[in-house]
């Protein structure tokens, strides 16, 4: 198959290193915006509001052992200027399939249960009450809307400012909260995460820490298209992927932070359902920062969601769309306006179908939250076998391969990965 992109493995570029880095950043972040949804602004919310800081080492291991899973995306599309979901297609159709079934199941799952929890966060600053699937609706054509236009330079700019406001205002809040002091009285003692009663939510956690694996085919996909309107290297490349990967990390413990100073000992319990958590989540903030900001930080909070919700359909879309080429025709490439209108298609088609589940799951958030989390968990050794199978067969530059420590990472990430889910398994029917 004959690369369509050409992407430069040089570490070299003639403008100043440091601002030729800075423009690179595009898909890193726009993963990192996928990424920060339900497992940071839930999941770690909710491990340091309970346990503390006790789950803290845990989501840094989390992170550091699906960490060459993901970049394995980057090396492989920048060694080869092909997509992962193409690197599927070279390896068998039937690895092919096993990945587009997978991928079509949580598309829908992952986008429905973000779609819920954005519905949630901007019934919270409506004048009026709706229902929820009213305002999921809404979001849902606004989403579809801005996608149309079809610019991946505004989709990269909208995930940056997110980002960017987010990160300020959690880490304000944090350290607000850190000056006031834990809630916790002296002599509380957190629950232990060590139990196998607290085994369900550690598996929840960990199915979307940072992101379904899924979510490296996105970033090979927005890292072509990124290539079409300027160079990218192999350095810039894998510096846009650390940034956004490593700044998930961090952001998922001061979230956790938060939650543990704000919440942990407090005496509130933990709300369950959508409003409800919605509403604890944005009076977090407030505690920390002051009752003025209450509304900015719902509506940050909300933009957050919004960001994941719309680079998930943007990117489930584009591995759809690319994987039903390679399923019908030796290539991914076709006519741009039949590509365009495929891609429209699936948009549509994935829209639809979260919303679909939706209408079933209106007033059960965290249920919908919770499974989305665990269906993720259960796929995540299969995409993980994927990618490193891909890139290690595949004849890549030097710069670009898996060095001998990312192997034995990997090698500890599939132990770990594996034994997780075994753990699950035996947990689930046999418990």
């Amino acid at each position: 198959m004959e690369n369509t992109v050409t992407l430069s493995t040089e570490n070299s570029d003639t403008k100043p290193q440091s601002v030729s880095l800075i423009r690179s950043l595009g898909p890193g972040v726009m993963m990192a915006s996928a990424a920060v949804g339900g497992s940071h602004l839930v999941s770690s919310t909710q491990a340091g509001a309970i346990y503390g800081w006790q789950l803290a080492l845990l989501i840094l291991l989390v992170n550091l052992f699906k960490y060459p899973f993901f970049r394995a995306g980057v090396q492989y599309t920048v060694g080869t200027g092909q997509s992962l979901v193409e690197g599927y297609r070279q390896m068998g159709v039937g690895y092919l399939w096993l990945f587009n079934v997978l991928n079509f199941v949580s598309a829908f799952v992952n986008i429905a249960a973000l779609l819920l929890f954005s519905s949630s966060l901007m019934g919270y600053f409506l004048p009026i009450i709706l229902p929820l699937p009213l305002i999921a609706s809404g979001i849902l054509l606004v989403c579809l809307f801005i996608l149309g236009a079809g610019h991946f330079h505004a989709l990269s700019t909208l995930s940056k400012v997110i980002m960017g406001v987010l990160v300020i205002t959690t880490v304000l809040a944090v350290i607000i909260a850190a000056s006031n002091g834990a809630v916790a009285p002296a002599d509380y003692v957190s629950p232990s995460p060590w139990t196998m009663a607290a085994f369900g939510f550690i598996v929840i956690m960990m199915g979307w820490m940072p992101a379904p694996i899924e979510i490296s085919c996105f970033n090979s996909l927005w890292l072509k298209s990124q290539s079409k309107e300027q160079k990218v290297t192999a350095r810039s490349a894998l510096f846009d992927f650390n940034v956004g990967y490593i700044g998930t990390a961090i952001l998922a413990i001061v979230f956790l932070s938060l939650g543990a100073l704000v919440l942990n000992g407090s005496g509130e319990p933990l709300q369950t359902s959508g409003i409800g958590f919605s509403h604890q989540l944005v009076s977090m903030y407030t505690a920390s920062i002051g009752e003025w900001s209450r509304y900015l930080i719902a509506v940050i909070a909300f933009f957050c969601i919004f960001g994941s919700t719309i680079t998930c359909i943007d990117g489930y879309s584009r591995v759809l769309t690319e994987s039903t080429l390679l399923l019908t025709r030796k290539t991914s490439e076709a006519e741009p306006k039949k590509t365009k209108v495929l891609l429209g298609g699936w948009m549509v088609l994935v829209s639809l179908l979260s919303y679909s589940v939706i209408l079933f799951f209106t007033s059960s958030l965290m249920s919908m939250m919770h499974f989305a989390m665990i269906l993720a968990f259960m796929t995540t050794p299969i995409f993980a076998v994927l990618n490193y199978l891909l890139v290690s067969r595949t004849p890549l530059p030097s710069n670009l391969k898996f060095s001998r420590k990312m192997k034995w990472l990997a090698y500890v990430g599939f132990v770990y990965l594996f034994g997780f889910l075994a753990a699950f398994i035996w947990w689930s029917w046999f418990m």
